[in-house]
């Protein structure tokens, strides 16, 4: 997707929204110094643009018995379009698995994954991604703790 143009407004917008996505739009319109309406209408334009692509609660792990991410770096015992599509299906289908990415370097891939306890881990470690996967390597890292979450993409300055 090439990117879209945005004017000061619509990264106004977008700032609030990756603060807080759920205020009601009389609340961001007035944030932005915009009618509701003309709030509005550029809110369903960055929809309908796929600018926004939608919308989430945050929720706080430990609330709901996961305990436990790791990032878990994994290199394909093979390179070809059907080993890395198998891969792609497995990692979609996996609760666990909250975020996927491919890599450079000497790693194929990246996981982060989110369980309850290390015996969840071990149990998804061995039960499921060495054993239907095709990986050949597996090297994890737990999180100790989290000293900045994400809190949305950074956007073009809003000076000038």
């Amino acid at each position: 997707m090439a990117a879209i143009e945005l004017d000061r407004i619509d990264l106004l917008i977008l700032a609030e929204l990756q603060r807080s996505g759920r205020q009601a739009n009389a609340e961001l319109a007035e944030r932005v110094h915009l009618s509701p309406s003309a709030c509005l209408r550029r809110v369903q334009r960055l929809e309908r643009d796929g600018v926004i692509a939608g919308y989430r609660a945050v929720v706080e792990p430990e609330a709901i018995g996961v305990g436990l991410q790791a990032f878990v770096r994994v290199q394909l015992a093979d390179h070809g379009v059907e080993a890395i599509e198998a891969f792609s299906r497995f990692v979609n289908q996996w609760d666990e698995v909250i975020a996927c990415h491919a890599l450079t370097g000497d790693m194929d891939y990246l996981l982060h994954v989110a369980v309850q306890d290390l015996e969840h881990f071990s149990r998804f470690l061995l039960d499921r991604l060495l054993n239907q996967a095709g990986v050949d390597d597996v090297n994890s890292s737990f999180v100790l703790r989290t000293v900045k979450p994400f809190r949305g993409l950074p956007l073009p300055t809003l000076a000038g």
